[in-house]
């Protein structure tokens, strides 16, 4: 049985787990991705450099954040762990042009590379452990969804 904790009661617990959202039934990642989006809608404004500043700091303490949650579980990279959708969200939307379309579009290209995990995305998964383990995956994600979008955008 999957251990469920109390996120309500402890701030680490409550940020690894996405404000929450995590805890939702079935697809708590997507869940997770969607719960960025208004955090990425107020992101946005910020300039290039403060955006990515603001991603390495979140990315680094995620890495602390999933590290520590996931020991207190007592479970490796527990499905309702999504700070690190969070980031790898965040991470695909540097310089999206602004509009609601895009925004749906890099949730949608997150989502397709976060699931399917292309070369090395599993790799890494697989032989990675603690909070950088649960991180990586979906930082490199976000890096993939980061090229389709950005490519994207160069064709349309």
């Amino acid at each position: 049985m999957m251990v469920k904790p109390n996120v309500w009661k402890n701030p680490v617990h409550f940020l690894a787990f996405g404000l929450g959202s995590g805890l939702l039934p079935k697809c708590p990642g997507t869940y997770g991705t969607m719960a960025a989006i208004p955090f990425y809608l107020l992101l946005q404004y910020f300039s290039l450099p403060l955006y990515v500043l603001v991603i390495a700091i979140a990315s680094v303490v995620g890495i602390w954040l999933c590290d520590k949650t996931s020991k207190d579980l007592g479970v490796h990279d527990h499905p309702g762990i999504v700070w690190d959708e969070f980031c790898g969200y965040w991470i695909t939307m540097i310089a999206a042009p602004a509009g609601i379309l895009w925004v749906l579009y890099g949730f949608v290209l997150f989502r397709i590379f976060d699931i399917w995990k292309p070369w090395p995305i599993g790799w890494l998964d697989a032989r990675i452990g603690g909070g950088l383990g649960i991180m990586v995956d979906d930082v490199v994600a976000g890096l993939y969804a980061l090229l389709a979008l950005q490519l994207t955008t160069m064709a349309v």
